[in-house]
């Protein structure tokens, strides 16, 4: 077997109609209202988080807490909501869309995504807020330690939800987010909570991704001015305990696990690298901070901090100036890589049983969920693709250390050594007739091709990337099977070489061009999954 191990440094790349709103339901909000009433009439208390059936902006509403910002590119975050979700433009003629849900309260239409962006290039250009503060984000401008923000690609993250093909945002380095102006979010140490469902598989230690609030004019104002979530591998103050990625808070001039900053915490050593994480602060603005995780996929949230504001001057109270970023510093300190799948932002600080009822909403709408399909090129199917060479017919296509290889993978492998070994079928990346390979377990991640090795990257939106991820699979060089020629290198398949992967031709100068067994080699078993 070949284990898989904590990911190495990325590689250097190549060269690489306004929307309607609608507004919550008004019984909704009379209802929230009621109950806050009654529940403080009959001397309860706080009103009680709402029953686990309903979504986060709803359950925070119900707790007294309600959402004053919700971001998704994925689902809907309130029962009611039946408006936009993001906005596309399109790379072709700069038209754009609006892209909606399937039903209210459901999830992402992609395929409208789909159809309106075939044939080209997407980018996303607007995150709707889904509250009645319309607190939307659009690309960031220049701030006091980055110039202009681009878009990220729309279609860089397909990932399953609810048992629904959508995608995420995900960020690499120069893209972000923000809204200056905005309504209801808290300034001047006003308390605030604030989530965000993001991966542990797409990460760096650069500055800063983000979600929260921050400056409103893109510029490093002081301790204090912003209270945002972050999620890096980047440990600011000493000592950090494991190798990350942490859930992190950004006040300004810090990235603080404690009041002191570093980590008091030696059992926090990062979520790992769960393929989806649910990362939660909470402020109150005045003497209290609580840092929570979660992973997105099952059980409830750990509590890696909560205590005192940080004792540096500046942070006690908080001096929160309302804008909102997201993917970036509050002063566009864009280096860092991340990803987005939804987040809310409440005014007041949420029950822990509210912050517990909207993990458990989160953990049941199934991020990373099997597609429904298997064993097939379609896009959409889950596979594993078997050597078919007589030395290695139990040898699957899998990445390990980010590179593709091939190993041995039996029914007693290792529940990391079926998911390494298995892809999800993508719509060519370069070209919809021919396909791309998703990995299973990190989301986002690709299947390309860099100076003829096969390597396992994240998607980052370029033209070269696209056409290094794209294979045309044709009937097998040996007869049987399928072989998978490279887009960009047409003479070139996908082989099996040493047990490496590369895309080779049938003779030349390098090893893995051995004309030696190359027809069998470059002819793979399209199976079904390893990994459900």
């Amino acid at each position: 077997m070949l284990p898989e191990t904590p990911r190495l440094p990325r590689l250097p790349r190549l060269l690489r109609l306004p929307r309607p709103r609608r507004l919550r339901s008004a019984a909704l909000s009379v209802l929230a209202v009621c109950a806050t009433l009654a529940a403080l009439l009959l001397g309860v208390g706080a009103p009680q988080a709402a029953a686990a059936s309903s979504l986060p902006c709803d359950v925070y509403a119900a707790a007294g807490t309600p959402c004053v910002a919700a971001h998704s590119l994925v689902r809907a975050l309130y029962s009611s909501y039946n408006g936009s979700l993001y906005q596309v433009q399109r790379a072709s003629d700069g038209a754009t869309a609006n892209i909606g849900l399937l039903s209210a309260g459901g999830y992402a239409n992609a395929a409208a995504q789909d159809s309106f962006c075939s044939g080209t290039t997407c980018i996303i250009t607007k995150i709707y807020d889904q509250s009645a503060r319309h607190n939307d984000l659009t690309i960031e401008g220049a701030g006091g330690a980055g110039k202009a923000d681009v878009g990220a690609p729309a279609d860089a993250l397909p990932v399953t939800v609810g048992g629904h093909q959508v995608y995420g945002l995900e960020i690499s380095a120069g893209m972000g987010y923000r809204n200056d102006s905005t309504s209801g979010v808290a300034t001047n140490g006003g308390a605030e909570g604030m989530y965000m469902v993001t991966s542990g598989t797409h990460v760096n230690g650069a500055c800063c991704f983000d979600y929260g609030n921050a400056e409103t004019n893109n510029k490093d104002t002081g301790n204090g001015h912003m209270d945002a979530i972050n999620f890096g591998t980047e440990c600011w103050f000493s000592p950090c305990y494991g190798q990350g990625p942490w859930v992190q808070a950004d006040l300004e001039n810090g990235l603080f696990q404690s009041d002191a900053g570093y980590s008091k915490n030696t059992s926090n050593t990062g979520t790992g690298q769960l393929p989806f994480v649910t990362a939660l602060l909470k402020n109150n603005g005045q003497n209290h901070f609580a840092l929570k995780y979660g992973n997105a996929q099952s059980g409830g949230l750990t509590t890696t901090y909560s205590g005192g504001e940080p004792t540096a001057s500046g942070y006690s109270p908080m001096h929160q100036e309302g804008a909102i970023v997201l993917g970036t510093g509050g002063d566009n300190s864009n280096g860092s890589i991340g990803s987005f799948f939804e987040g809310v932002m409440t005014s007041g600080i949420p029950t822990d049983a509210a912050d517990n009822t909207v993990q458990s909403n989160i953990v049941s709408v199934g991020y990373g969920g099997a597609t429904g399909s298997t064993g097939t090129l379609g896009a959409g199917s889950e596979i594993s693709l078997r050597a078919t060479t007589s030395c290695c017919t139990g040898d699957y296509v899998r990445h390990q250390n980010d590179a593709g290889v091939v190993s041995a993978i039996t029914s007693s492998s290792s529940s990391l050594d079926k998911n390494d070994a298995t892809w999800i079928v993508r719509k060519g990346l370069a070209d919809s007739s021919c396909v791309s390979f998703e990995s299973r377990n990190y989301p986002g991640d690709f299947l390309r091709h860099y100076n003829y090795k096969l390597y396992r990257q994240p998607m980052d939106g370029t033209a070269q990337f696209r056409a290094d991820a794209t294979f045309c699979p044709q009937t097998g060089k040996s007869g049987t099977g399928t072989s998978f020629a490279s887009y960009n290198y047409p003479t070139r398949y996908l082989r099996h070489y040493d047990y490496n992967l590369y895309i080779a031709s049938d003779g030349g100068s390098n090893d893995f061009d051995s004309s030696t067994s190359w027809t069998n080699d470059v002819s793979w078993a399209v199976s079904s999954p390893w990994a459900p």
